[in-house]
């Protein structure tokens, strides 16, 4: 087995990582939102899931042999993560214009990959995954990458612990040595006396939905099983890939190519993995008190047994319940019993079904210039709380519905309105007019925040006309 990249950079070289992180997180609902998503929140540490995902994957892989491919809408808080990494990482960050399901995001990644290395080997994984034992990782992956180099295409498996009907599964064959084995059959998500079969034959591994294989090899299966796909990524040298993207089929990799590709190896996990996929997951995790509480926040627990209590908005307090969910942020709420969370995922459908923002934003929203917060907002009117970061400006922008007025709390602005510019310092304030075409720029060096009051009969965010701006968000 080679040695690993941490002691020896050159072993690897000719290896790439992509990471996939265009999810949404329904599941971790209210705390994983579309425009924050559970891939982008601390869970399980102080850093967030990919972050955690890319300080493993710089155990093997060089920084500019690292891809995460995101959304657009993710795009630049991806790249603001990737550069307290490392700065070198901001460029690695690619963005799908809509969400295609992770075959053409991994041939997004492969683009990149090929104009360095037609012949390179590739490893595929989720960036909002929980990944104990780093080094046991690291161990799997250099084995992967072995067999990946004489041509197989390589799956990960987890010993399952229980009968698990929220993962597909994989049955191994013949073992190949080092804890590799052939692939004698996937699995889709069993009802539970088929998982617990799977579980008592100890034949079978739960898929872990990462993969390795030689660039090569998979570009020749997606000419065989996916002709359509082929045909589009043929086109890259005429136009951008992302140019046809939204046309493009909705399909996985799993069922594009994994259930149809021969020579196919299993290796088995030497570490501890979980997929975070709901909030049982979580519980199971997080360390436990006497009484078996898991316990985040601001909570007060009376006569309560083996609960989920996670507050990440005001005081929680809880009185005698046993095996709940409930976990609190400053704008909602969910309440469930553990063995239900797989309904969460219901709960998000109905609300988007509503035109609920709650399924979108939380109540401090990133942006690529800084964040803002709503404070308060009724019929006609909204309160924002606006960071702007050292140097940074936002779009110059306009609004059809509504009028603004602006208040300095802390540094300096600069508000242009209609192209006049206007230096304003702490409580100063200007009116933005309906109609008017407005900017606002933070000359200084330490953050700037301003109090936003908006008055309307519409107030929503894509009430907003875009004639420049720096990050690159105007549509034609």
């Amino acid at each position: 087995m080679q040695d690993s990249a941490a002691t020896s950079p050159k072993a690897c070289e000719g290896h790439h990582a992509i990471i996939l992180a265009g999810g949404s997180g329904t599941r971790l609902w209210p705390v994983s939102r579309t425009l924050l998503p559970k891939q982008l929140m601390p869970l399980g540490g102080e850093k967030s899931l990919l972050q955690q995902t890319v300080l493993r994957a710089l155990t093997v892989f060089t920084p500019g042999h690292i891809w995460v491919v995101t959304n657009e809408e993710h795009v630049f808080e991806v790249r603001a993560q990737l550069r307290e990494i490392d700065p070198a990482l901001t460029a690695q960050a690619l963005a799908e214009p809509v969400g295609r399901n992770t075959l053409p995001a991994i041939l997004l990644g492969l683009e990149r990959v090929v104009a360095q290395d037609e012949r390179a080997c590739v490893a595929v994984f989720p960036s909002d995954h929980m990944i104990r034992n780093d080094e046991g990782w690291r161990a799997s992956m250099e084995r992967a990458l072995e067999l990946a180099a004489s041509d197989w295409f390589v799956t990960f498996g987890v010993e399952p612990t229980k009968p698990e009907t929220g993962y597909g599964y994989i049955r191994h064959g013949r073992e190949l040595g080092d804890g590799a084995f052939e692939v004698a059959a996937f699995a889709e998500k069993p009802g539970i006396k088929a998982a617990q079969a799977f579980v008592d034959s100890g034949e079978y591994f739960w898929n872990s939905g990462m993969f390795v294989f030689s660039a090569e090899r998979f570009l020749g299966a997606v000419a065989d099983f996916q002709p359509e796909l082929d045909a589009w990524w043929r086109t890259r040298g005429e136009a951008p890939l992302t140019q046809g993207y939204g046309k493009l089929p909705d399909i996985s990799v799993d069922y594009g190519i994994a259930e149809k590709i021969a020579k196919q190896a299993v290796v088995k996990a030497a570490f501890d993995w979980d997929d975070l996929g709901n909030w049982e997951a979580i519980y199971r995790l997080d360390p436990k008190d006497s009484c078996g509480n898991a316990v985040e926040g601001d909570v007060l627990a009376l006569g309560c047994e083996g609960n989920l209590l996670l507050s990440r908005g005001g005081k929680l307090a809880a009185v005698g319940l046993r095996n709940m969910i409930v976990v609190q942020t400053r704008d909602a709420t969910l309440i469930c019993p553990k063995d239900e969370v797989q309904r969460v995922k219901d709960v998000v459908g109905l609300l988007k079904a509503q035109g609920s923002p709650l399924v979108e934003a939380h109540v401090t929203v990133n942006r690529p210039w800084g964040s803002y917060t709503v404070l308060e907002e009724g019929s006609g009117y909204k309160v924002k709380r606006i960071m702007v970061h050292p140097g940074a400006r936002l779009s110059q922008q306009m609004h059809h519905h509504r009028s603004e007025h602006w208040i300095v709390i802390k540094g300096t602005a600069v508000a242009e309105v209609d192209d006049t510019e206007h230096l304003l310092t702490e409580n100063q304030s200007i009116d933005i007019p309906k109609g008017g075409r407005h900017r606002l720029f933070n000359p200084g060096k330490l953050p700037l925040e301003i109090i936003e009051v908006q008055s309307g009969p519409y107030l929503e965010e894509d009430d907003i006309v875009r004639f420049d701006d720096i990050y690159g968000r105007i549509r034609s």
